[in-house]
């Protein structure tokens, strides 16, 4: 019996050698994976899992590291998390206050222009626009010198009050709206103007030599919501004025209308003050009186010199505040206005502007933007 067991014990001893080696080859990978372990929950032994594992283990083990472990699926539950919070839902709300305020959009670059305002048109790439030819922009020049030399050329409106149609040349209206258009885009430029809580002008507004503030209805140095100093005004711009004013003068004298001293009717002046306004063809200003000045400018009945350039205007004027009492004129590009004297505290305001009535000198040459601008010129003091 013992010797017995003695022979056995080598078989024995050589089958269990032959039943571990495949445990010993597959068995670490088991123990290293959980789940090899959940796949063969009933095995005690390795002897026992390892008649099972080649055919089952080899597939099963590389998938479930990959599946749990790879960044494929832990990307996944990240994502929805942060689309949430991205960037993208975040930007619209901030992006249209920006596009509600600008003032153009240029299609070659994108870029959006707000402030300051520019009283001529970017001419762009994108557009392609057909322009008079040069003959028929000498053609409405030599229209313009003809009526300013017509006999209907000068009206004596009123006391203090003259027209002086056509008075500035062509090129000399050019010559004035690119000065403003580059005094515009710059420190103290154009901006839309408005009262302390309450509606803003339907005008453009930017002034030299002084600061006329809406709200306070007084005149200061410089601008108070952006401490900008208004530019001086140009000797050219002081010339057309000087110039204007002698032309009345003599108007007067010759006409025989008006006092027998024009002098008296519209003094001489030297303007230390321009507001310059730019009305779009929808723009129109209220009766008014121009008071603000200093009281010996308003005493001495410094009369106030107003250019008309570009889209005709429907001026009115009058001793009272009332549209319907009002008399009415046209205001022309060149045109002149003169009120001073008896006639510097009239009533006066624009109506309506009449759309594509520029003279195409003005709208091609200058590439004023349809609509009218305005200067009027006054000496403070």
């Amino acid at each position: 019996m013992a010797g017995g067991g003695d022979k056995r014990t080598p078989a024995s001893s050589s089958s269990s050698s032959r039943r571990r080696k495949p445990g010993a080859r597959y068995g670490p990978g088991c123990e290293r994976s959980s789940e090899c372990q959940k796949e063969s929950p009933g095995s005690s032994s390795h002897s026992v899992s390892s008649k099972k594992s080649p055919p089952q283990m080899v597939p099963p083990v590389q998938p479930p590291k990959k599946s749990l472990d790879s960044p494929r699926q832990i990307v996944p539950p990240v994502q929805p998390t942060t689309s949430v919070d991205s960037p993208p839902q975040m930007v619209p709300p901030v992006q249209p206050p920006e596009s509600l305020d600008s003032g153009s959009t240029s299609c070659a670059s994108g870029s959006v222009v707000s402030d300051p305002f520019d009283i001529c048109r970017v001419v762009s790439k994108c557009s392609v626009e057909v322009k008079p030819s040069l003959l028929d922009i000498n053609r409405e020049k030599r229209r313009a010198r003809e009526l300013a030399k017509s006999a209907n050329a000068f009206q004596h409106l009123r006391p203090g009050m003259v027209l002086l149609k056509n008075f500035l040349k062509p090129d000399d209206q050019v010559k004035i709206i690119k000065q403003c258009r580059e005094f515009g885009i710059g420190t103290g430029g154009f901006y839309q103007p408005g009262y302390r809580d309450g509606p803003k002008l339907s005008l453009r507004m930017m002034c030299l030599g002084k600061n006329w503030d809406p709200d306070s209805c007084s005149y200061g140095d410089i601008r108070p919501f952006d401490g900008a100093q208004p530019p001086k005004i140009p000797e050219s711009l002081t010339k057309f004025v000087t110039d204007a004013i002698e032309a009345s003068h003599a108007f007067l004298k010759q006409s025989g209308q008006g006092t027998c001293n024009p002098k008296k009717e519209i003094p001489p002046m030297s303007p230390d003050i321009c507001i310059a306004n730019f009305y779009t063809t929808a723009g129109k200003l209220g009766l008014h009186q121009d008071k603000d000045e200093a009281r010996s400018s308003l005493t001495k009945g410094l009369p106030v010199v107003s250019f008309s350039l570009g889209d005709t205007a429907e001026f009115l004027y009058g001793d009272a505040r009332d549209e319907a009492k009002a008399s009415k004129i046209k205001l022309e590009s060149g045109d002149v206005l003169i009120f001073g004297g008896q006639s510097r505290h009239v009533f006066h305001g624009v109506s309506s502007i009449t759309p594509k009535t520029a003279p195409t000198y003005v709208t091609d040459e200058a590439n004023l933007r349809p609509g009218r601008l305005n200067l009027t010129f006054r000496q403070y003091e």
